[in-house]
């Protein structure tokens, strides 16, 4: 039987990251994505031009129709957008046995903001505390916490005002660190320290998108946490190595790289 994975998260009308890079994502990885849209943005390589949530209830019935019928084994969010679709999301991933990846986005590649300032205190108090793995990036974090991280030896620090709101595992992504891109896996007791080398190609759009959705499918195939989240970083860093320019601004990683490779 394949693995279900459902992502909770906003349309990217380019392709590159959002629902559209989740469900790539899932399929490049073997497992049946299923989708539940919170918001839809008109997003190019450029940037996001415009966005707009989903009502509430919207959002609630997709994720009934799918979970009471077709049933997960991992769930993922990304774009919220605000504190009562948060707070939504949180309350029906709490009533669902199964992992959640909780990718929380706050601003776009390109520095687009994709959740409202009301919605930060929701997303520390109502949805990290339900999330099997939380991976924010640098950004995040700082909004979050309040933590800066400028060197490899915050991300400990980083990692540890992550987990005081909850979650089971942080990822503190380090991708906007010099040198190697560098991440940190901890439950506040064991560490892994996910190393790659950097590639010098600008086109990441996405690259959020998917490594949370790469966890959610190894976690949906029965991985452990520290096995899940250094599959999805080796997967994720050869779609970075393949990323390809599209538009006139930031490319997208290259999400069926595996399946050209095959060619």
């Amino acid at each position: 039987m394949i693995a279900k994975v459902l992502t909770v998260a906003g349309s990217d009308s380019g392709g590159g990251a959002g629902i559209q890079a989740d469900l790539k994502t899932m399929l490049a990885l073997g497992v049946h994505g299923m989708s539940v849209i919170t918001a839809v943005t008109a997003q190019n390589s450029l940037g996001v031009q415009g966005a707009w949530e989903l009502p509430v209830e919207a959002v609630r019935a997709q994720y009934r129709s799918v979970v009471d019928d077709i049933g997960v084994q991992a769930i993922k969010t990304g774009m919220l957008a605000s504190a009562e679709l948060v707070e939504t999301v949180a309350e029906l991933i709490g009533g669902t046995d199964a992992p959640a990846v909780v990718d929380p986005v706050g601003v776009s590649k390109h520095g687009d903001s994709l959740l409202a300032a009301s919605a930060l205190d929701s997303v520390r108090t109502k949805l990290l505390p339900v999330a099997t793995v939380a991976t924010p990036n640098l950004d995040e974090v700082a909004q979050l916490t309040g933590v800066r991280v400028e060197s490899e030896d915050d991300l400990r620090r980083a990692a540890a005002a992550v987990l005081a709101y909850g979650p089971r595992w942080v990822v503190v992504k380090g991708g906007h660190l010099p040198g190697d891109a560098v991440d940190l896996l901890t439950d506040g007791s064991e560490e892994h320290w996910l190393r790659a080398p950097r590639h010098d190609n600008r086109h990441t759009h996405g690259t959020g998108c998917t490594l949370a959705s790469a966890i959610a499918s190894q976690l949906a195939k029965g991985q452990p946490v520290p096995e899940a989240v250094a599959e999805a970083k080796n997967y994720v860093t050869a779609a970075i190595a393949a990323g390809f320019p599209l538009g006139s601004g930031i490319g997208p990683v290259d999400h069926g790289w595996a399946l050209r490779v095959r060619e």
